[in-house]
């Protein structure tokens, strides 16, 4: 393990690729670009909507524009299924734009991580749709979300 080991490293377990999934979470809903960016390898490609970020650089940029535009960004992650050095997941998160206007974002990631479990792809399918404020179903202090607030399974999403 070298020192940008980002354990769980793989192969992944039921357990190990939960608690992967987790840490995702946290770190998306930290909103701290820099910080999550970290998490990819220095070549990591992605593939979200129509932007193709490669590298540390583009994924924190990337980042950095997109919670300037999603305020009060909220993330529910959800393991879908794992094998060897894969993750899927599926994912649901609320914001506001700065207009006041709320919307739910829903979708599935294919996660492929390197053997210091750092990501090295990520692609992401995406859809959302507006929402009332009365709507929203995410109700946490902005960053992690509590280990009692309920998840996507539990919410019916």
């Amino acid at each position: 393990m070298t020192s940008t080991a980002r354990p769980p490293l793989p192969p992944f377990t039921r357990e190990s690729a939960i608690e992967k999934v987790r840490l995702a979470e946290d770190g998306w809903n930290s909103r701290d670009a820099a910080k999550v960016s970290l998490a990819y390898t220095p070549d990591s490609r992605w593939r979200n909507r129509a932007e193709f970020p490669v590298g540390r650089t583009e994924i924190e940029a990337f980042l950095t524009r997109k919670w300037a535009r999603e305020l009060e960004y909220r993330l529910i992650k959800e393991l879908w299924a794992f094998d060897g050095n894969r993750i899927a997941v599926r994912y649901a998160y609320e914001y506001r734009d700065d207009s006041g206007h709320w919307f739910r974002a829903y979708g599935n990631e294919n996660w492929q991580f390197d053997e210091n479990g750092l990501m090295e792809e990520r692609h992401a399918s995406i859809n959302e749709h507006p929402i009332s404020e009365a709507d929203r179903k995410f109700h946490w202090p902005l960053g992690r979300r509590p280990d009692d607030h309920p998840g996507l399974s539990d919410l019916g999403l």
